[in-house]
């Protein structure tokens, strides 16, 4: 959001609030990396919202990023949430659209959890926005 944050991976979690539209949000970031999965569901508990960031790129993990989804929203205190999935790395040359990612995720066949794609450039911050503004847009509904 207006600055460029260099990353690696979460290691653990990392805690942050955002505020969108006046809604303030607390974002749990939890490291993805397959030692750190079967700590997750310590994180379920009154989650509203599942934020996932797919690296539009690696088209190698992404049947590793279907099985974790769809093994999360079984999740019974994740009955309730939902999901938000950010096709990142749209700026680089090669990237899968949302629209391809979707149907390898097989997005269409979730009837129990609201879920949006939104393309999106982490760097730049393109999307980030419009797919926060689909969270705010989701409060209270269901």
């Amino acid at each position: 959001m207006n600055e460029v944050v260099h990353t690696s991976p979460t290691i653990g979690s990392n805690v942050e609030e955002i505020v969108v539209k006046n809604t303030h949000f607390l974002m749990w970031d939890i490291g993805g990396q397959e030692s750190l999965r079967s700590s997750w569901n310590t994180y379920y508990s009154n989650t509203e919202f599942i934020i996932l960031v797919v690296d539009s790129i690696d088209r190698e993990r992404l049947s590793i990023t279907k099985e974790e989804l769809y093994r999360m929203l079984a999740h019974e205190d994740l009955r309730k949430a939902a999901v938000l999935i950010f096709a990142n790395k749209q700026d680089m040359k090669g990237c899968m659209t949302a629209a391809e990612i979707s149907k390898y995720l097989t997005l269409s066949s979730i009837k129990d959890h609201p879920w949006h794609i939104q393309s999106c450039c982490a760097l730049t911050g393109e999307g980030l926005c419009q797919g926060l503004e689909w969270m705010t847009s989701r409060i209270g509904v269901r």
